[in-house]
């Protein structure tokens, strides 16, 4: 059943992708506000102040004549939305301590989280910017999804840009309901959609390896080679039992290796690639 629901998730994730079309709308767009009008039928919400939305969407790259950026939205949408969700748990879990109702907020209003309910959205189609690299970033961002179809827990890069709209844009809609958190969360939960739940939250790939190496007595270590090749490896007597790499951030390399010598060493100890005695 497990792996059915695994591949049902993968297989939605590759049909919403590829019914999206990357593009800069600054190279495209000749008429903005109909572009504004495609946002509004997207997340089923029409904007008092269209300016709002205008804003919303306009990256500080992207030189207007007012100077606005959605800088100061997205400022307003984080906590909004910090604020929305929290008060969802709370009322949810009553018995959840607060420590685990920080890592339910953290995992449904973090960079990837909004980043992938924006580019689910094909809210990133609207973003007016001048960033040659972004158009690049998205692109791996999308072969990230096909490989980790929910959230990857710091598996993959996700644009920041992406998640920045999507808090810009709750703030928008704050700002045009007369700071309506109802209304707000009306648009902002369906969104969101598939919130994640205690059921279905990960731990991060780093505590959730040394976490189990703990509960049988293994130290493992770790061989830095991260600003020469991009690479990390983790070595548990002498033996290396997981890599990861990433040049852009090491953080997610790190990540990848501990996932790696996880699966290696727990799922699959007879694995050719890794493990204890492979």
């Amino acid at each position: 059943m497990e792996q059915q629901q695994q591949q049902q998730q993968h297989d939605e994730a590759i049909i919403s992708i590829e019914t999206l079309h990357l593009y800069n709308l600054d190279d495209k767009s000749t008429n903005p506000q109909l572009e504004l009008s495609q946002v509004e039928e997207i997340i089923g919400y029409s904007f008092n102040n269209k300016e709002l939305l205008s804003e919303a969407f306009t990256h500080a790259s992207f030189k207007t004549e007012d100077g606005l950026s959605y800088e100061r939205l997205e400022y307003l949408g984080d906590s909004v939305l910090n604020h929305l969700i929290a008060k969802l748990h709370y009322g949810l879990y009553k018995n959840m301590a607060p420590g685990d109702l920080t890592r339910l907020r953290a995992a449904n209003v973090d960079t990837e989280a909004l980043a992938r309910a924006a580019f689910k959205h094909g809210l990133h189609n609207y973003l007016r910017h001048r960033k040659p690299l972004l158009h690049a970033k998205i692109q791996e961002f999308m072969e990230g999804i096909v490989e980790y179809p929910t959230h990857s827990h710091g598996m993959i890069d996700p644009p920041k840009a992406l998640a920045d709209i999507f808090e810009s844009l709750i703030g928008a809609i704050f700002i045009d309901t007369d700071e309506s958190m109802d209304d707000t969360w009306k648009v902002a939960e369906r969104l969101l959609q598939p919130l994640t739940t205690p059921e279905n939250l990960m731990q991060n790939p780093v505590v959730k390896f040394n976490e189990a190496c703990q509960k049988i007595g293994l130290k493992p270590h770790a061989n830095d080679l991260w600003s020469k090749t991009g690479d990390i490896e983790i070595y548990v007597n002498d033996e290396v039992i997981g890599k990861g790499n990433y040049k852009p951030k090491k953080i997610i390399a790190v990540n990848r290796a501990a996932d790696d010598a996880y699966k290696n060493l727990f799922e699959n100890p007879g694995n050719k690639n890794g493990g204890i005695g492979a």
